[in-house]
């Protein structure tokens, strides 16, 4: 089977959906299907078309940012002759270019999913609300072209302002966390390394990004020192060049600094030095603050090394630790809680420990690569139906009536915390 998946970054830029589409398409790779991915050269100094690994990526010229998302008027037409030579697209959101992606795999004539990763919550402001609801009310145009939505757990689906609009299209697939232990000789010069003999150690792994909970973190420190004055905080991930977000680095900065050797950015992990990097922590925190977080790779990626999870309790986020036992949820932007749940893994952390076969069990490349292969199974069997050209008329007429309602429909919604 030929695979195209299109998704607005990849790498080498990281990203929890980055991470998602790679495992799944080595997974699918594995098993003998052709596999291509459409992005935005994002970076002029990026090639156009790069062989990474066994994954081909295409990539088209951007004009300009808006926020987070890029123009390429050039992308309808490259996405359309990619179609015509694939037989399935798996289009990733939130990305600007979705509805003309649903578009285009209409006009190819092969079906299309959308992998919804998660919701666009963007940072207070007249323009980002703007951008909200035009990338929200664009999603809901791909929902109604696409032939199925997929979401990570029925947890997110009912409580997101689009897919609980659109619970007959949802098919939930776990997503698909791979993590390998560390070597011996990796975990132990990790530990050497960074000198982590007799100290507490909690980490958090992500981009530096406002609504990644960073400053709820920072701000349960003091806290936490009381208590646990070997305390160590480890960041892995991007800290300098996180896209919009050097204001808030800017800000935090000074506060990091001032805690001297309790707090060390790593940078960016991988393989089996972020394995050890896990297995080095104490407990590892996802201290997310709105629906822009959906689930939290990192979190499984963490249990499977052994390592609990403190993790806010958003629809979806709060899912591996009630399927696992693996830690405690915090309330959300709470940083006295916060800092109450760590010390309470960190007293006891053998109490939130599971074997890695239970966390293997519910989440795993092997296991989403099957049930995508499943689905995209039946959405090309001869029995199945698609709405044709009709589909394009009709979500263009009611993308214009979707952005007016917006507003009422997020009043509707189910309460996210419980």
């Amino acid at each position: 089977m030929k695979i195209l998946f299109a998704m607005t970054y990849y790498r080498p830029y990281v990203s929890g959906p980055i991470i998602y589409v790679e495992n799944l398409a080595h997974e699918l790779i594995e098993r003998g299907h052709e596999v291509t991915i459409l992005t935005s050269q994002y970076d002029p100094g990026l090639p156009r078309h790069e062989r990474i690994g066994p994954l081909n990526v295409v990539r088209v010229p951007v004009l300009f940012r808006i926020s987070k998302g890029v123009i390429m008027p050039s992308f309808f037409f490259e996405a359309l002759a990619l179609a015509r030579r694939h037989e399935v697209m798996a289009i990733q959101v939130p990305q600007f270019e979705a509805p003309v992606l649903a578009l285009v795999a209409r006009l190819a004539a092969i079906p299309s999913t959308l992998t919804y990763h998660c919701d666009v919550q963007l940072p207070a402001g007249l323009f980002n609300r703007i951008v909200d609801k035009v990338v929200l009310g664009g999603n809901v145009v791909a929902a109604l072209l696409s032939d199925q939505i997929i979401a990570y757990t029925e947890d997110y689906a009912r409580h997101s302002p689009l897919m609980h609009r659109f619970m007959d299209k949802v098919t939930v697939i776990p997503p698909p966390v791979e993590m390998q232990p560390p070597s011996d000789s990796v975990r132990q010069a990790f530990r050497l390394q960074h000198e982590l003999t007799g100290k507490k150690v909690i980490g958090i792994c992500g981009r530096f990004a406002t609504e990644k909970g960073f400053e709820q973190l920072v701000q349960a420190i003091p806290t936490l020192l009381e208590e646990f004055p070997n305390l160590e905080v480890l960041h892995a991930g991007e800290f300098e060049n996180v896209i919009g977000e050097q204001a808030y680095r800017d800000r935090l900065r000074p506060i990091l600094e001032s805690y001297g050797g309790h707090w060390r950015s790593l940078g960016v992990l991988g393989g089996d030095e972020l394995a050890a990097f896990f297995e080095a922590c104490d407990v590892t925190v996802l201290p997310s603050l709105n629906r822009t977080e959906s689930f939290g790779f990192v979190q499984v990626e963490s249990m499977l090394n052994g390592t609990p999870v403190v993790a806010s309790n958003l629809p979806g986020v709060r899912v591996p630790v009630r399927t696992t036992g693996m830690g405690r949820i915090t309330p959300i932007g709470d940083s006295a809680a916060l800092a109450e749940n760590l010390a309470a893994v960190l007293r006891h952390p053998d109490e939130y420990r599971a074997p890695r076969a239970t966390v293997e069990a519910e989440y795993s490349a092997e296991r989403s690569a099957s049930e995508y292969l499943a689905l995209f199974g039946r959405l090309l069997a001869p029995s199945a139906r698609r709405l044709g050209l009709l589909g394009p008329m009709i979500g263009a007429a009611l993308f214009a009536l979707f952005v007016a309602l917006t507003e009422r429909q997020r009043r509707s919604l189910p309460q996210d915390v419980e």
